[in-house]
């Protein structure tokens, strides 16, 4: 029979009782214990840490949408990289930037140890194959270019640790994101995000108060790079893709907003643009056709606001 501790190669020095994320939380030694009423108001009081960490990474956020941005402007990529958890949060937040911003599926990328499969059937053991990560990032050709997020609540992760290695190497932007202070476990990285959540209530879940301040940070890195990138008027989604009944009503509802264009205008609009709310406002705003609304967006390097004020139109 296979011992899968040998397996492992686990021996008493991979004893990782002393990360913050492992550690026993003294707020929840009594957990089988409490009411159905004190478990759900412990929960709740306890996922405020979450906003506390977030917050305090905010210089470390900020460095990190730059510098995405810096690299997506250029023609580079976004990459989450983790396992179990860490991965499928990576993968949740691409997943939901070409409906939300109108991006390439190739644009934002999660890559989740064990594929696709992992999403629904835990595979934990992948993430202890540390050559694993450079692989998957290399059969979908992430380049010098690229940026990449490594996903790790622990700190301790191989599969993330060897994507973070191999993306250093090859001088693209290599950014780590982990629940436990740098001395207890450190990444290679060239931007390093810790969200200080504390120990679990329910010990060593980080699907708890890690993963919420994990979505957080993700959420932040790719909506404001694509705020930055021209994706975001106001606080619309100008780029959002009209794919469904619900996004459809959105679209006419912010080129009624943004430009008082009523519903049965806006759908021929919309139709004439293909869909594209930025070419619609502009073929309303400035009298232009589909085609002339086009070249005047790409001109203005698809910045909305930019394009509007270049035909003396300054929707606010």
């Amino acid at each position: 029979m296979t011992n899968l501790f040998e397996d492992l190669n686990l021996h008493p020095s991979d004893d990782r009782g002393h990360l913050l994320t492992e550690q026993v939380n003294p707020k929840s030694e009594c957990l089988d214990q409490l009411t159905t009423e004190s478990l759900v108001t412990l929960f709740c009081e306890e996922d405020r840490e979450p906003q506390r960490a977030v917050a305090a990474a905010i210089p470390e956020l900020i460095q990190a949408v730059e510098a995405i941005t810096d690299r997506l402007r250029s023609g580079g990529r976004l990459f989450y990289l983790g396992a179990g958890t860490s991965g499928r949060l990576g993968v949740l937040d691409a997943a939901e930037c070409p409906p939300t911003f109108c991006s390439d599926p190739d644009l934002v990328q999660g890559v989740l140890a064990g594929g696709s499969a992992a999403l629904l059937k835990s595979s934990e053991g992948l993430e202890d194959i540390e050559q694993a990560g450079q692989k998957d990032l290399q059969e979908r050709g992430f380049s010098s270019a690229d940026c990449l997020v490594g996903i790790a609540a622990g700190g301790t992760t191989p599969y993330v640790k060897g994507g973070l290695a191999y993306a250093k190497e090859i001088n693209a932007l290599a950014i780590a994101i982990s629940c436990v202070p740098i001395e207890q476990a450190e990444l290679p990285c060239s931007i390093d995000i810790r969200l200080l959540t504390g120990p679990e209530l329910l010990t060593g879940s980080t699907r708890l108060k890690a993963g919420t301040a994990t979505k957080m940070a993700l959420n932040i890195l790719s909506t404001c790079a694509m705020v930055r990138l021209g994706k975001v008027f106001g606080n619309r989604m100008v780029d959002v893709a009209a794919t469904n009944i619900k996004l459809m009503d959105r679209a006419l509802r912010i080129l009624h907003d943004l430009a008082d264009v009523d519903r049965d205008r806006g759908s021929e609009l919309l139709q004439a643009s293909d869909g594209s709310v930025k070419v619609a406002l502009l073929m309303h705003a400035c009298g232009l056709d589909a085609e002339a609304a086009q070249k005047l967006l790409i001109e203005q390097n698809n910045q909305l606001r930019t394009a509007l004020a270049s035909c003396g139109n300054c929707i606010s």
